[in-house]
């Protein structure tokens, strides 16, 4: 019995050591993403300069991605944001390859929420693959989400 004991918590703990390790890596944005996974993506100030716009080098917007691109500002305290979380998710598989979905929370990035001056969440940038990027405010159903990545991201 002492052993089995002892199986059963070094596989919980195996497990808990694991989930950590992923989560943190995701909030690091150090987790290795293509965007073709069809996963919603955490997203950091670091990932945001790299791959969708590098703010500090030009004031002239020029989207970096290679294809198209919704950023979910969003706070895990939010209401809303945790109602849009599920739809996100749906959309991002739904698209997997066609579109690429960032979340990004407002509380852990700052300076990314003021960017997109989202003082009430959840916001959500639309960024084409030419043009300029679109701001919707506050939460929708997913019949609303799917009509923009069709008219506005997939035109």
């Amino acid at each position: 019995m002492k052993k089995v004991l002892v199986m059963v918590a070094l596989v919980m703990v195996s497990v808990i050591v694991y989930a950590f390790n992923d989560r943190a890596e995701a909030k690091q944005g150090k987790k290795e993403v293509t965007g073709n996974n069809g996963e919603v993506v955490v997203m950091n100030k670091e990932m945001f300069l790299k791959d969708v716009f590098d703010y500090e080098k030009s004031k002239e917007w020029k989207y970096k991605g290679d294809k198209p691109a919704i950023i979910d500002l969003y706070a895990d305290w939010c209401g809303p944001c945790r109602q849009t979380a599920p739809i996100m998710k749906e959309l991002a598989k739904e698209y997997a390859g066609k579109i690429v979905i960032y979340k990004v929370n407002v509380d852990k990035q700052k300076e990314l929420a003021a960017l997109f001056n989202a003082t009430s969440i959840p916001v959500f940038v639309f960024i084409p693959m030419k043009g300029d990027p679109q701001l919707f405010r506050g939460a929708a159903d997913k019949a609303t989400y799917k009509k923009a990545i069709d008219e506005f991201l997939l035109k």
